[in-house]
């Protein structure tokens, strides 16, 4: 069965009437940076667990806000497939090591954007923070 632009349109209707707004999807991003680099910061005052988990996850759901962004006008479910397919290839990238990658991963944005070694809990983290953000969402759209 081919779909119509109507049958679209009916499979998801919170953005058909209410497409992301960009300048608070730049204003939410700029916000979860921030946190992401004081949790760096504050690390030794959590407690190991959210250490563990919370800087990935921010990353995570900057990645999610960072999609909506760019693609103001796709579904939630459709900018969280991106967003986490990002993270886990990005993920998957840091089984890779040669000299001249490596060279990137030792300068301070590069370890913040591409990491340094693969770790089980990072792809755990990064579906919580993906995660959130879609939930997050869809809580807003929704009014």
């Amino acid at each position: 069965m081919k779909k119509t632009r109507d049958t679209k349109n009916k499979m998801d209707p919170d953005l058909k009437v209410n497409p992301r707004n960009r300048i608070h999807y730049f204003l939410l991003t700029m916000l979860v940076i921030s946190f992401g680099l004081l949790s760096r910061k504050i690390a030794y005052q959590l407690p190991e667990q959210i250490n563990l988990y919370l800087g990935d996850s921010l990353w995570a759901l900057m990645v999610f806000l960072m999609t909506g962004f760019l693609f103001n006008k796709i579904s939630t479910f459709h900018a969280a497939v991106i967003a986490i397919s990002f993270c886990y290839l990005i993920e998957l990238s840091q089984l890779y090591h040669a000299d001249w990658i490596n060279n990137i991963r030792h300068t301070t944005l590069g370890g913040l954007v591409i990491g340094y070694g693969f770790l089980w809990s990072d792809i755990l983290a990064y579906t919580i923070g993906v995660g959130f953000g879609a939930i997050f969402e869809k809580m807003i759209l929704k009014r």
